[in-house]
């Protein structure tokens, strides 16, 4: 029942945000407010059943479906909190659909990845900062998509519909840049404490994970050098940050996707 709600919150939080973009400014600005409430009951609400579902004793239960609904709702969490003083809430039009799949994907179906090698706390920094990096690349590989779009109306002259409703396109481009360069120091932090705190990153169950991260953290660095030194933005962003997320999604989902699901 509490996912169910939880999952209700979501997709109104969604539809809402998405109606919003076609209101006049007022009714924009109320119904801003109860989209992000509605987000924030969602996120409490999620917490609930995720909690039950992730922890077992002493255990971590980090499951594909586990691990998708914690990546989402981490990324709602920060979504919704960077919404209180940044105009990025219409990501939430992406996000909170997601996040309502993904928590409803984890309540229907159980799988199971335990992780029960006594977690020191390196190791629970790493998790936890790697979840963190793979949210924030996830929010801006949408915001992304949103300023391509945004940028191909203007050049067609067509700034009208949902288009008009964005912040500025240069506000839209500092917000991506700044969601990059976070995501990339977080990813720097994961890589190292990962070399810090386990034995082998090499190993053969870990190896596919290291390379394909150590690609990511290339193609996000070659990213922001070129935005410094070249002054990089449109389509080329747009290429190289979705670029970036494919190659560090398959990093971590790919293999659970084969093992826990295709070889299950």
């Amino acid at each position: 029942m509490i996912a169910t709600l939880a999952i209700i919150a979501y997709l109104a939080a969604g539809s809402i945000l998405a109606l919003r973009l076609f209101r006049t400014h007022e009714s924009s600005v109320r119904s801003r407010v109860l989209a992000l409430g509605l987000g924030f009951l969602g996120v409490a609400l999620h917490a609930i059943p995720h909690y039950q579902n992730l922890i077992s004793s002493s255990s971590i239960n980090l499951g594909i479906f586990n691990a998708m609904s914690l990546i989402t709702w981490t990324i709602t969490l920060l979504l919704l909190v960077s919404s209180i003083s940044k105009p990025v809430e219409n990501l939430g039009i992406v996000i909170m659909p997601l996040a309502a799949i993904a928590l409803y994907l984890e309540s229907r179906y159980q799988t199971v990845h335990f992780i029960t090698d006594q977690l020191s706390s390196g190791l629970t920094i790493h998790i936890l900062v790697s979840m963190l990096a793979y949210s924030l690349f996830t929010l801006a590989s949408v915001q992304a998509v949103l300023l391509a779009i945004q940028d191909h109306h203007l050049r067609q002259r067509h700034p009208g519909g949902f288009i008009r409703a964005l912040p500025p396109l240069q506000t839209m481009e500092s917000l991506l840049f700044e969601m990059i360069a976070v995501g990339f120091v977080l990813l720097s932090l994961a890589l190292l404490s990962g070399f810090a705190f386990l034995e082998n990153m090499f190993e053969q169950r870990l190896a596919h994970k290291t390379v394909l991260s150590i690609i990511a953290w290339v193609v996000f660095g070659t990213l922001l050098w070129g935005r410094y030194r070249f002054g990089w933005r449109g389509q080329m962003a747009l290429t190289w940050t979705l670029s970036g997320f494919v190659v560090l999604m398959l990093a971590y989902f790919g293999s659970k996707v084969v093992i826990e699901l295709i070889l299950s």
